[in-house]
Parts: C-alpha cells; structure tokens; sequence
C-alpha cells in the first residue's frame, strides 16, 4: 500500500552559488527535527574545500563545535536572538572585527551530536548593508590576510541565490503543485523540478559564456526556463545526440544568450508583504 505524503514537509538542500547548482537534497517532516538536524545529516557531503554559508537561523553552541571539529569552514549570520553574550557586545562596541571564544556545548548536546565539550573560538565580523543595515557574520577563518573583513560582504551577498533558487523552484516550477497524493509521486516530482533547474542553471551559463557577454549583464533564469521547457523531452529522451538535436541545443543557447539585463550592485527591493503566489499542495494538478 501506498504511503500518502504528509502535509507539512520542508525541502533542505546544499546549494551552490555562482553556478546556481542544487548539490543535494531531502524532503523532511517539519515536526520531526529542525533546520539544524538537516544540516547535520548532509555534513558528510561536503568536501575539505567547501565553505558553508548559513543564514541567522543556525547559530548555536553544539552546531559551531561540530564544524569545528569536523574541520568544516563555515561563515554564518548571528543577531541580538542568538542568545551569545559576546554577539551582543560586539554589536554595540565600534570594532570592525573581534575573535571571540563562545561557551561549550552542554552535556545533553555533546553527547547528542558527538562534539567536544570545550569553548569554541570564532571571529565576528561587522557587515553593513547598503541600506544600513547592520550585520554580523561569525565564522573559522581566522586569517586576515587570505580572509579580509571586508570580503565578506560580498561572501554573505552571495547567499541571495539560494533564495531566488527556491522562489524559482515554488513559483516557476510550482515546487507545490504536486501530479500525485503519494510520498513517492511528492519525492519524485520534487527530485524532478530540482533536475530541470540544475539543467536550467547549466545551460544558462553555458549561454552566458559562448556569447562572451560582459560580468555586468546576466541571463533572465525566468525566461531560459521558458525556453527549456517544450526542449526538454528531446534532451532526455532523444537518445545520442544528432545533428538535429546539435542545432536545437544551438539555437536555444544563442535565443537564451539574447535575453538578458543588467545587473546592478547593491540595488535593494523589499518585498511587499501579503499572500504567497504560489499554489499550495492542495490544488494539484487533475
């Protein structure tokens, strides 16, 4: 018998900026665990050479020691909320950077997450957005030459991608607009959708780069995932490549390579507040 899908599900993913490539993901319960164990579970995909850069919900004793002791660099924003009394110091002190050590884990989480119980050092760095927003960025690169302070800005910044990853794959690939009430038909279309970005990513910077278009001048997702799309099937279904298949995968590059816009640094647009646009998982297809 058929397993139905549960109602509330989050999807966790490692994703990379630049390429805008979801490197791996899961469907999880959102009663089950927090962000926190998800990320927990996908730690052993990552590399030596990776940097992991996380938003402010992750900040917390036992997750910094376990990074740390894993040899994992990280990079992670920490607010007033985070409960460390040193983060609050330095948020109203006037230093650009400090290296702070942040108290151990307790017992309950040492042992849970197999990490030492000792103090972990760290160092906060100061960010202000072109807004005025102020920022602060914790992280295990201690280096100030390798690691200017001022490299992270453009470090954080690139975290923007990971939001307009999931906002594609919600709106443009209707990530909740489910063809099956099943677990597996849910597992299935969501690996899917998640193909179909990557391949959308793929090709869009491979348009990008044949044109030999200018760092300030980007190509429109939105529209690349337009033009992939009636292509699709021939892509993955067609077998060996031919020469016909050669000059469709031509022309979709030069008609992707055509519709593009300026990218404009630190140009800030706060959302306006109200309803999702999505559909929710309720209004499947019949």
């Amino acid at each position: 018998m058929k397993r139905a899908a549960l109602a509330d599900q989050i999807l966790f993913g490692l994703f990379l900026p630049g390429p805008d490539l979801m490197l791996a993901a899961a469907l999880h319960n959102v009663h089950e665990c927090g962000e926190r164990q998800f990320l927990l579970e996908h730690l052993d995909l990552l590399s030596p050479d990776d940097l992991l850069l996380l938003d402010r919900g992750y900040p917390c004793r036992w997750l910094v020691a376990v990074l740390n002791h894993r040899a994992i660099k990280f990079c992670m924003r920490v607010d007033n909320a985070s409960g460390f009394t040193c983060v609050r110091t330095f948020m109203h002190s006037k230093a650009l950077e400090q290296v702070v050590t942040l108290p151990a884990p307790n017992k309950p989480d040492a042992l849970d997450y197999e990490c030492p119980r000792k103090p972990q050092r760290v160092r906060l760095v100061r960010n202000v957005s072109p807004s005025g927003e102020q920022r602060v960025l914790m992280t295990n690169l201690f280096d100030e030459e390798i690691y200017p302070a001022e490299c992270f800005a453009e470090l954080y910044h690139k975290r923007w991608g990971i939001e307009e990853a999931f906002k594609r794959l919600k709106h443009r690939l209707n990530l909740e607009h489910v063809t099956g009430l099943s677990q597996q038909a849910v597992a299935q279309d969501v690996a899917a959708k998640i193909v179909c970005d990557n391949l959308q990513a793929i090709v869009a910077l491979t348009a990008h780069a044949d044109a030999d278009r200018p760092e300030s001048t980007r190509v429109n997702h939105a529209y690349a995932h337009t033009a992939l799309k009636p292509l699709m099937p021939i892509f993955l279904l067609g077998g060996q490549i031919g020469r016909k298949v050669a000059r469709l995968l031509r022309g979709l590059l030069d008609l992707i390579a055509g519709r593009t816009y300026r990218h404009r640094p630190n140009l800030s647009r706060p959302r306006n507040p109200g309803p999702k646009p999505h559909k929710a998982m309720s209004q499947k297809n019949c």
